[in-house]
């Protein structure tokens, strides 16, 4: 089951979620992409590890390809770390835990 602290973006919501302060995590995923399946339960986990310091929020290129299109995502899982609306970070394919940790980590920095 999906953890309730993370924000399932739209093309309506996606730039005033990843606009507004603090850093968002953005994960672009497709339903039937594995490596996505895979990543899912982590992303649960992180959300609820670091609610109320970050946004974790996720957007399926299926529905929303032009959103995606926009940032040059190609391959999926493509994460991609905002903070204060730029992007200062992503990561392509499947990350454990410990990388993407370290990957919020260095964005509350």
């Amino acid at each position: 089951m999906a953890s309730p602290n993370i924000i399932t973006l739209t093309d309506t919501n996606f730039n005033q979620v990843v606009k507004s302060p603090g850093v968002v995590l953005v994960d672009f995923w497709a339903e039937w992409c594995g490596p996505c399946k895979m990543l899912a339960p982590v992303l649960d986990e992180l959300a609820n590890e670091y609610a109320g310091k970050i946004k974790i929020a996720k957007l399926n290129v299926d529905d929303y390809g032009n959103v995606a299109a926009s940032f040059n995502v190609t391959s999926i899982p493509m994460l991609l770390v905002f903070k204060d609306g730029e992007v200062i970070g992503q990561s392509v394919g499947y990350r454990g835990k410990p990388a993407l940790k370290a990957m919020i980590e260095d964005a509350l920095r």
